[in-house]
């Protein structure tokens, strides 16, 4: 039982996880100014954390139902698309019952926040609900990236500061629009490095949609540059130079962009590891079975989030 754990928090791109963490973190920290209930702000993280877990293996369920004749789907094996199915070491039955119960978890931890926090908390879970079992008809059609921004950003901060707070916010609003947009790199990275595989397969993200690896590269400065425009925003609105804390992770932004041009030009390009690009999982495993060459972008397009979020958390202990 332990092992089969294991084995679907995998599938379920744990990996992505902490993005979520540090999302509710920055929030959370932001509502304690205002004493906000602590408990409910935990619960809250509970019930986000397996609404993100269960919309990733839902993608993976409509995705299979729908490219698994797809030749180009089947040979895909840069990032092991829904690979445990393909081999045989889960059934889409299966793949259902956990979203199943992933979302049931959810809805329990929605339940008591109603009765803890106020009518308020159904019409967020509504809202939220609606974008988990919608998700992956929305990527398939280019709008992955609007989906996470909403669910992860003002959905998710206004959420939280309400359950906690009892109340709403413009400058939690403008907090969430700061974050999220290193939220949404992560899924646009995805699509930035999944391109070709994706457009075999006649899928319409918003980088096939795009259809120039020149103008994808630069779509990845265009959207972090909105962060960081968020970040000045705030700083403003809060009236605390802090919170121009996380513009010092501009450099990384760049780093990446080179890497995905280099990518573009030879997609076995591996890329050279630097500290702060860490943590990376096991990166001896990616090299070994060929998958470091997406991976290691992968993670570093996280791993610039984390560190903006570490920064807005700096910001947000120190302001005033």
């Amino acid at each position: 039982m332990y092992k089969r754990i294991l084995f679907w928090l995998g599938n379920s791109r744990l990996f992505s996880l902490p993005m979520t963490v540090l999302s509710w973190l920055v929030v959370f920290l932001y509502s304690l100014k205002f004493d906000g209930d602590i408990v409910n702000g935990i619960i809250a993280l509970v019930g986000i954390s397996f609404a993100h877990l269960a919309t990733n293996l839902f993608d993976d369920y409509v995705d299979y139902r729908s490219l698994h004749k797809e030749q180009a789907f089947i040979d895909n094996k840069e990032k092991s698309k829904c690979l445990y199915i393909k081999d045989g070491r889960a059934s889409l039955n299966e793949l259902l019952l956990v979203v199943c119960v992933y979302c049931m978890i959810a809805f329990l931890t929605g339940v008591i926040l109603t009765f803890r926090s106020g009518m308020g908390v159904i019409l967020l879970a509504v809202i939220g609900g609606s974008i988990v079992l919608s998700y992956a008809k929305l990527s398939s059609n280019g709008f992955s990236e609007v989906a996470v921004g909403t669910a992860f950003g003002p959905l998710l901060f206004e959420g939280v500061y309400y359950v906690m707070c009892k109340s709403f916010s413009v400058k939690v609003l403008f907090l969430s629009l700061a974050v999220v947009v290193f939220t949404v790199g992560l899924v646009y990275m995805n699509n930035v490095l999944d391109y070709e595989n994706d457009k075999k397969c006649n899928k319409k993200s918003l980088c096939c949609r795009i259809g120039n690896t020149d103008k994808i590269a630069i779509g990845l400065v265009v959207l972090y540059s909105i962060g960081y425009l968020m970040s000045i925003l705030l700083a403003v609105i809060m009236k605390n130079i802090c919170y121009l804390l996380p513009v010092i992770t501009v450099p990384l932004v760049f780093q990446l962009y080179n890497s995905v041009k280099d990518f573009y030009r030879d997609s076995s390009n591996v890329p050279i590891l630097r500290w702060w690009n860490f943590p990376m999982g096991n990166v001896q495993k990616m090299r070994d079975n060929g998958t470091a060459s997406f991976y290691f972008r992968l993670y570093f397009a996280r791993n610039i989030m984390i560190w903006f979020s570490i920064f807005m958390i700096v910001a947000i202990l120190y302001a005033k």
